[in-house]
């Protein structure tokens, strides 16, 4: 039965990953790059330092680096490079999805900051119906790719390196996440303001020390990456190429999973960020795909190829997932490659909790109402309990897809919008310090209407 279903899963899997929709991303990711006119350099020069500033006098309910910090955290050798440039030219479509999501977003009646691709669509584009879709597509997408995956990768890592017991882990996470997103978005933020940092700078510091050991596969590493992406073929160590659809096809999924760009998931918490006007944030936003996958998956694909390369005796065929994969790789660190290993993954796994706990909220909010938001923390919580149990690789499928099934209409959303985008973008980014006059109007969520300006 488990077997019938997961083929009907992993067919609708291939479908929805299909040629179509690697071109609709990257199509995406290229054309905005040229609308904004290679958006990636100011994101570089003037969003990394905006990321770390504060703006006490303006609207929003978190800092910038906050909302930042909330969206973060979020990997065959082939897919490593597709991964990479999925990141590369995503953040000019980050820095879209962001932009829009503040300029479209509204303030609650009790004083909250709402907005996303729901917003930008209902009331940029006069699409609610369609707002709607996004909105239920990522509240489901949030029970996969932001709990299950998650809560999963922390048993894992726990039970390899620590011997604890998954289901141990899974109370833990549980009554932690609960404590945590019953306090809203300023709780949220402020556990991963304090968490990103310490995670990234932890696990990079592990990484940049292996491939120290690993130095003079690093080299071989970086041209098995460029050939296989291309072509089928094998590699020293067991590495096997599958050829370009599969390589593009995972190294676009799982890029869209770790820096989200075009999913439209992060500027549901750009758009609660304290900022002056949409191209300040949306610069700051765009630097999270810089260090997801531009810095850190990219590190992290030259860790596990040059150990595989370096070790042939590692079959990575036979190897069942990453992360027993990444534990192998750790573990050429004598006596603490196991403990940066398992600090890092729990880090960057329950920060993402955490955010897509926020995203999900959001989402059902928009099309529930506040009365949808307690039943919603429940659930969540109680998938998190049982995560540890579940199946990991049905649960990657279905996350996968959800993730496409909302990139859709966000990416309908930036396409059709992006005048808009170029109109903001040459008025706000040689005076990133102007004040954004546009009135947020104020609405009662979950129906649409405006109670008042």
């Amino acid at each position: 039965m488990y077997e019938k279903i997961f083929d009907i899963v992993q067919s609708v899997d291939d479908f929805v990953w299909g040629w179509w929709m690697i071109i609709l991303l990257l199509g995406t990711h290229l054309f905005m790059t040229v609308r904004t006119g290679f958006i990636q350099r100011k994101s570089i020069t003037k969003g990394i330092p905006l990321s770390v500033s504060r703006e006490d006098d303006a609207d929003g309910e978190v800092s910038q680096f906050g909302a930042l910090t909330t969206a973060i955290a979020l990997g065959g050798p082939g897919a490593v490079l597709w991964c990479w440039l999925t990141g590369v030219f995503g953040i000019a479509t980050k820095y879209a999805e962001s932009l829009i999501a503040v300029r479209y977003r509204v303030k609650t009646a009790d004083g909250r900051m709402q907005g996303g691709a729901m917003y930008a669509l209902e009331r940029g584009l006069n699409m609610k119906w369609l707002g709607m879709v996004f909105a239920v597509f990522a509240g489901f997408a949030s029970f996969g790719i932001g709990c299950a995956t998650q809560v999963n990768a922390i048993a894992e890592v726990c039970n390899e390196n620590l011997g604890i017991e998954p289901w141990i882990i899974g109370v833990i996470v549980a009554v932690l996440t609960a404590f945590v997103i019953f306090g809203g978005i300023k709780s949220i933020a402020n556990v991963c303001e304090k968490l990103v940092p310490f995670m990234a700078i932890f696990y990079v510091v592990g990484c940049l020390i292996i491939l120290g050991i690993n130095y003079d596969y690093i080299i071989p590493a970086i041209k098995t990456i460029c050939r296989l992406a291309f072509t089928p073929g094998a590699a020293a160590g067991g590495l096997v190429g599958t050829g370009i659809r599969y390589a593009m096809q995972y190294g676009v999924a799982r890029g869209l999973f770790s820096n989200e760009s075009g999913m439209g998931s992060a500027p549901i918490a750009a758009a609660a960020a304290k900022t002056k006007n949409p191209v300040r944030q949306a610069l700051v936003s765009s630097t999270g795909t810089f260090w997801d996958t531009v810095v850190v998956c990219l590190m992290t694909g030259l860790v596990l190829v040059s150990t595989i390369m370096k070790n042939p005796a590692i079959n990575a065929d036979q190897i069942a997932d990453g992360g027993e994969l990444t534990t192998l790789a750790f573990g050429q660190i004598p006596f603490f490659g196991p403990f940066i290993l398992v600090v890092g993954i729990i880090s960057f796994a329950y920060s993402t909790i955490l955010g897509w706990a926020y995203y999900g909220e959001r989402c059902v909010e928009y099309f529930s109402g506040k009365k949808g938001l307690i039943p919603y923390r429940v659930l969540y919580i109680a998938v998190s309990l049982i995560a540890p149990v579940l199946a990991l690789d049905l649960v990657w499928k279905i996350a996968d897809i959800l993730n496409a099934l909302m990139a859709i209409p966000n990416l309908i959303a930036v396409l059709l919008l992006s005048p808009v985008i170029v109109k903001e973008t040459k008025k706000y980014i040689n005076n990133l310090d102007a004040v954004d006059d546009t009135p947020v109007p104020v609405v009662k969520t979950g129906v649409g209407k405006e109670e008042g300006r």
